[in-house]
């Protein structure tokens, strides 16, 4: 999935975004017929930041917690436990039907959850959340505020933490028992569970994600790079450090699921938990049996933030260069009408996000992490590979990358742009729309929650909100072209820098027929130099 779809996308933005120096919506400017890929693609960041703040302002809330000299999820007294509660401490004495004291402190008293709790009872925000999750947009608000100079500086922080971090955590987790135990269960493949259609539509989604592309991040900054810049070489770097980062953490996470595993006695399939119980409940279980535990918390939870903080600058930053260029009008206008679109930005993010964290906000969490950029995001970059491909056309895009970095792309980049990817994302895209189950959330104090009918429909709603837009713009640009349906179609189809000879009579549209205009290879319609 990353070598035939992430990477030749990737590739594919950073050439779009430094080639024509703008953000995701107006660098449609080469086939405006396909705007709707990069609205859909700002809407689908926009969606991401309701939730993925959330996620943030948990690991904030348990870093503020990590300050105290006995770490509040290692005992069974307080308020929010129940009596089948139990500590890492007696963790080889476990009653039947017992929830260990970090998943009820994440459950009940993080996240206030319980037995009556459901998406259709959301109730009031919880105020420690809200303060929490406040604190993390006014972060992302001064770090985006100035555009690029300010997240420039941020950045260094924020992409290089994480690793020290990790490279103490991985030192510590080789010295405890079972560790080599969780790093054999990690790198020992399955292959039949190649057979699944699931792990490629994970694979798929989480590449995506992790790589950033589909999200118009990657078009939004490449936009600030100098002309000339080797992003050739900036997407194979990242690429590789990127997969080499996620093996990395990999074999950090592992060695202290194998050791939580033995020490408990279980099958390191049991305690190898999906989703915010990995971090949120394994991990805090594991470090508060290590000597020294709330400094191993705070450095832990310091690392989730600085982490979150640096993908979450990505996507609203993306969202930002989008609005501005395509309204740059309003930012020339006002003296600080870059200050004022972040504000508003993310002003209303935050808004949206405190439905995720009411006592069932972990519900539409679930949910909006489902839906909005799951098959979404693979649909936005499938016409995105189309639109490029075989519209824009690869002989153009290829002049253009020769004329930028002064070489044209091999076979592999031809091949991938123009088949394989496309086509891989098309088969996933129907696998995962084919494979769908309806939502359940399990936890471990209130049991499994099954979604009602009507929240999987609004997840639908949601994921088709984003995807809407490319058919929507797309009847939108046409109906809205002057001239001719021939002209418009040729207009819409088209770069900018040649409507002005379509719609002088210049150039005519004949369907169906090998192209020998300079900018176009083949494509549905062709433009034909009279």
């Amino acid at each position: 999935m990353m070598i035939f779809g992430a990477i030749p996308l990737f590739f594919m933005e950073l050439v779009l975004g430094q080639f024509h120096r703008t953000g995701a919506i107006s660098v449609w400017k080469i086939a405006p017929i396909f705007k709707g890929i990069g609205m859909a693609e700002c809407l689908i960041s926009y969606y991401v930041a309701f939730y993925y703040n959330v996620i943030i302002a948990w690991a904030l809330y348990y870093f503020i917690a990590s300050f105290s000299r006995v770490l509040p999820w290692t005992r069974c007294d307080n308020d929010w436990n129940t009596d089948r509660c139990y500590t890492s401490a007696n963790a080889s004495a476990i009653p039947a039907n017992g929830s260990s004291s970090t998943a009820e402190y994440f459950e009940r008293a993080v996240l206030g959850l319980d037995s009556d709790s459901g998406i259709g009872h959301l109730g009031a925000p919880r105020w420690r959340l809200v303060l929490c999750l406040m604190g993390v947009f006014v972060i992302l608000f001064f770090s985006l505020w100035k555009g690029v100079k300010s997240s420039g500086k941020v950045v260094w922080v924020t992409a290089t933490m994480p690793y020290v971090v990790l490279s103490v955590l991985l030192v510590r987790g080789l010295m405890l028992p079972g560790a080599t135990e969780g790093i054999l269960y990690f790198i020992t493949p399955r292959i039949d569970r190649l057979s699944d259609p699931s792990v490629w539509t994970d694979a798929a989604v989480q590449i995506f994600y992790s790589v950033g592309a589909g999200f118009g991040a990657h078009i939004a900054y490449a936009s600030y790079n100098k002309y000339h810049n080797n992003c050739y070489r900036d997407c194979l770097l990242t690429a590789g450090i990127n997969s080499a980062t996620s093996i990395f953490s990999g074999f950090v996470i592992f060695s202290y699921l194998g050791f939580m595993a033995k020490r408990e006695n279980v099958e390191i399939d049991e305690v190898a938990k999906w989703g915010p119980g990995l971090v949120f409940v394994v991990y805090p279980e594991a470090i508060s049996v290590l000597p020294g535990s709330a400094i191993w918390s705070i450095i832990f939870f310091f690392m989730l933030i600085t982490l979150g903080l640096d993908s979450a600058m990505g996507g609203l930053e993306a969202v930002l260069t989008a609005i501005k260029d395509e309204y740059s009008w309003f930012i020339k206008r006002h003296r600080y009408g870059r200050e004022i679109l972040t504000g508003v930005v993310c002003g209303t993010a935050f808004l949206f996000a405190l439905q995720n964290v009411t006592n069932a906000g972990i519900y539409m969490l679930s949910m909006w992490d489902t839906f909005a950029a799951g098959t979404a995001i693979l649909f936005v970059v499938f016409w995105q590979a189309v639109a490029v491909g075989w519209f824009y056309g690869l002989e153009q895009f290829c002049n253009d990358i020769e004329q930028m970095l002064g070489f044209r792309p091999d076979w592999y980049w031809r091949v991938c742009w123009k088949f394989v990817s496309p086509v891989f994302l098309f088969v996933i895209i129907v696998s995962s729309i084919a494979s769908y189950n309806p939502l359940v959330y399990k936890t471990s104090t209130a049991g499994d929650y099954t979604y009602p009918p009507w929240a999987n429909a609004l997840g639908w709603v949601i994921a088709s909100s984003s995807m809407v837009l490319v058919p929507v713009v797309a009847i939108w640009k046409l109906s809205s072209t002057p001239g001719t349906w021939s002209q418009k179609l040729a207009v819409n189809i088209s770069p900018h820098w040649e409507h002005r000879a379509i719609m002088s009579g210049e150039t005519k549209v004949k369907r169906f027929q090998v192209s020998t205009y300079p900018t176009h290879t083949t494509s549905v319609v062709f433009i034909v130099k009279l």
